[in-house]
């Protein structure tokens, strides 16, 4: 079974940057696409970047141009570079994916709160 851990959640202000990491452990086997959701409160939880295991990668409309995904396959971990962030980026964000031979998925770790207010 794969595990997931995201950090690198803070607040920050309008406009600043932050990294997010997810690492996966277990079972991986490979990683063949990472996904990046987040759910802000009182919301549901939308799909924000997809990266496959060659680096393709597709953004939602709201971050496209802001954020960018990217994976380490050696050290089994994946990216998520947020910049020029906004209010509306305020939410959990949370990995999650397909890996090994079965593209299985894992199950949901405890996020990364984004924070973003002045």
């Amino acid at each position: 079974q794969v595990r997931l851990v995201e950090s690198g959640g803070d607040s920050v202000q309008p406009g600043g940057s932050l990294r997010l990491s997810c690492a996966a452990s277990g079972s991986i086997g490979s990683i063949n696409v990472m996904e990046w959701h987040r759910q802000a409160p009182g919301k549901q939880r939308e799909l924000v970047a997809v990266i496959t295991s060659d680096g393709k990668t597709t953004y939602a409309n709201s971050v496209r141009g802001r954020f960018t995904a990217s994976l380490d396959h050696v050290k089994s971990m994946g990216y998520l570079q947020m910049n020029n962030l906004k209010p509306e980026d305020t939410a959990v964000y949370f990995c999650n994916g397909r890996f090994g031979t079965r593209w299985t998925s894992a199950a949901w770790g405890q996020g990364a709160q984004v924070t973003v207010s002045s």
